[in-house]
């Protein structure tokens, strides 16, 4: 990775060019909503886990102190500076945040008798350590209640660090979370969590040192934290918009917006503060309408009708207004003002995006063609160190028409390994491609010099002077790129190109968010694990009893797929096996035997099937074939 680095450092001072006709630099209003506030943040930077290993180091971004290199795009660097920034800061009379923790906030709020704690990080560690910091400064209280604003892990993995389980059950703890939380945050990664997982760790830029040559942010914060992950079930649902709570004294209001940013979110509204919390709705930055790791595509209008409507509810009663990424807004006029803007940012991206596709324009073609008018673009938080507008409106193209474009050549391509040797060969072997890669590169044409070296990578992986030209056209459009997360995936490029995917198992499911997932959630998980090549056409039905669930399964393997049905009336499986679900999970997932736990028929008819189904690959290669 250094040696790329080292070899495009000229190219990187192109780097600071793509803001040239952005925001202005010298409005530092956003440094001053970030500093409002700031009441210091914990003496030991490194928040460590039970095994020692380091889950959070604020001292990790202190590199962003300098001016912004060559090797980072200046606009980005702003951005990174201001989200690197960490401690306790209070934002209004009884409502506090801790930022720069994790890759989200935690916002406290005093209840009469202790904390209510609006989302709570990506891990029990950091949690532990924002509620610690909290206590110290302004004063030991329990944390009375939970809000979680929307289903993503960054908002909720962290509970067991704030709050007991068992307070919960005994009513000490209420967790409140918008209605259909629960099956969302378990199923997004659930029939493709490998893939995710895999992709997710090239947007989050996990592999890439932190610092001018590497990882700076990731859009929305400045990295996620490597803890343990945990969710405690919500006690009480938010199902409707204008539903009020009063929570230990304090009135809350919500507005429910499903499927914006996550299929389950609300905001929150503190009519007596006059305190707006946006959750993800929001956000100093565009957000992405299909996130790169990938996820069912969101709804660009549909996120600008709720900015719409929180707009209408709350725009003349806000004076201050946070979010569970990033600094609050002070002022009602200032925060009229970015909800209009913010919202008109989504609002423009999907409809010029359809009207361009009405006429006939292609996702790619849109992407090169679309901007947003300059009173919008303008905005720092309508840049794309998160979201971008190209990527986006890509987006909005798929949700309405999908991947297919409608000319027949697409409708059986070849595999793109084939079809790069063909090219290849067509434009006279690999060192006629590489003259003019390397010439496309030395004139400053990345994309194109990108396109051909790929080519030659995809036609043949072992080919290194492709791999290393490649490597140094990411490294160049990284440094370019505004967007975190960009600059993150072309880095991860470079890096997998020089050393290769990654190896190990990838991210584990936290126990919480199996324990949560459904039965028949988790058959379906084993349904897109079977092998037709190890099944071979064979065919077995077995039995599953789950006492402690109170559950009963029967689950078919025939024509070379996997089906389940709750409570079967008719005939009997080949074998019968009684067990907990979680032994089944061991079984299942880790290869435990099971033979011991049949209670009718065959015993070997469960360790038949669990055998014919495969194991993903968590390091599959991303940028070669």
């Amino acid at each position: 990775m250094k040696t790329l680095i080292a070899g495009a450092a000229i190219a990187l001072l192109l780097a600071s060019a793509a803001h040239a006709a952005g925001p202005d630099f010298a409005d530092r209003r956003d440094f001053a909503f970030a500093e409002h506030g700031d009441l210091g943040t914990r003496a030991d930077p490194k928040i460590l886990a039970a095994d020692g290993h380091v889950v959070w180091d604020l001292s990790a971004y202190d590199f962003l102190k300098a001016p912004a290199p060559a090797s980072v795009n200046a606009s980005l660097w702003r951005q990174a500076q201001l989200l690197a920034k960490n401690g306790l800061f209070q934002v209004a009379d009884d409502v506090w945040q801790v930022r720069g923790f994790d890759l989200a906030n935690a916002t406290f709020i005093r209840g009469k008798t202790g904390w209510i704690v609006i989302d709570c990080l990506t891990s029990a560690e950091t949690a532990k350590a924002a509620l610690e910091l909290v206590n110290a400064k302004l004063g030991a209280r329990p944390v009375v209640a939970v809000i979680y604003t929307h289903s993503h892990v960054d908002h909720f993995g962290g509970v067991r660090g704030m709050v007991d389980e068992a307070d919960v059950a005994a009513g000490k703890v209420q967790i409140i979370a918008p209605k259909g939380f629960l099956q969302e945050a378990v199923s997004e990664n659930v029939i493709a969590g490998a893939a995710m997982s895999r992709r997710a760790a090239f947007q989050f830029g996990t592999v890439l040192p932190k610092g001018p040559e590497g990882q700076v942010a990731a859009g929305i914060g400045s990295a996620v934290s490597t803890g343990t992950q945990t969710l405690i079930a919500p006690t009480v649902d938010i199902d409707h918009t204008g539903q009020e709570l009063t929570v230990d004294g304090v009135r809350l209001q919500f507005q429910i917006t499903p499927g914006t940013e996550a299929p389950a979110e609300m905001n929150i509204y503190l009519p007596d503060l006059r305190v707006l919390d946006l959750a993800e709705n929001a956000n100093a930055t565009m957000h992405n309408i299909l996130t790169p790791r990938g996820a069912v595509v969101r709804d660009a209008k549909a996120w600008a009708d709720d900015l719409t409507e929180s707009l209408r509810l709350y725009g003349d009663k806000s004076d201050v207004m946070i979010t569970s990424h990033a600094w609050p807004r002070f002022g009602q006029a200032v925060i009229v003002d970015f909800l209009e803007k913010h919202r008109d940012a989504y609002k423009y991206l999907h409809d010029q995006t359809v009207r361009l596709m009405n006429d006939g324009l292609l996702p790619a073609e849109i992407a090169d063609r679309i901007r947003l008018p300059a009173v919008l673009d303008r905005e720092w938080y309508n840049r794309g160190y998160y979201g971008t507008l190209s990527f986006n409106s890509r987006a909005v193209y798929q949700r309405y028409m999908g991947w297919y474009d409608a000319n027949p050549v697409h409708l059986a391509p070849l595999e793109p390994a084939d079809e790069a040797a063909r090219y290849v060969a067509l434009m006279g072997g690999p060192a006629k491609v590489l003259a003019a890669a390397r010439a496309a590169y030395d004139r400053g044409d990345d994309r194109w010099a990108a396109e051909l070296a790929n080519r030659l990578v995809y036609a043949n992986a072992d080919d290194v002077q492709a791999r290393a030209l490649l490597g140094r056209v990411y490294v160049r459009q990284g440094a370019a790129a505004e967007s975190a997360i960009w600059r993150n995936m072309y880095l991860e490029g470079a890096h997998e190109l020089a050393d290769g995917p990654p190896k190990g198992a990838g991210q584990t499911a936290s126990l919480d968010l199996v324990r949560a997932t459904s039965t028949p959630m988790l058959l379906d998980l084993l349904a897109v694990r079977l092998d037709p090549a190890k099944a071979g056409e064979g065919a077995v039905s077995v039995d599953l009893v789950f006492p402690d669930r109170k559950e009963r399964f029967r689950v078919r393997v025939k024509n070379d797929v996997l089906t389940y049905e709750a409570n079967p009336q008719a005939g009997a499986a080949d074998g019968t096996f009684t067990l907990p679900r979680a032994q089944f999970l061991a079984g299942a997932l880790g290869g435990a035997d099971l033979s011991a736990t049949a209670t009718a028929g065959d015993r070997t008819a469960l360790g038949r099937l669990l055998s014919w189904l495969s194991r993903p690959r968590p390091d599959f290669p991303i940028v070669t074939r």
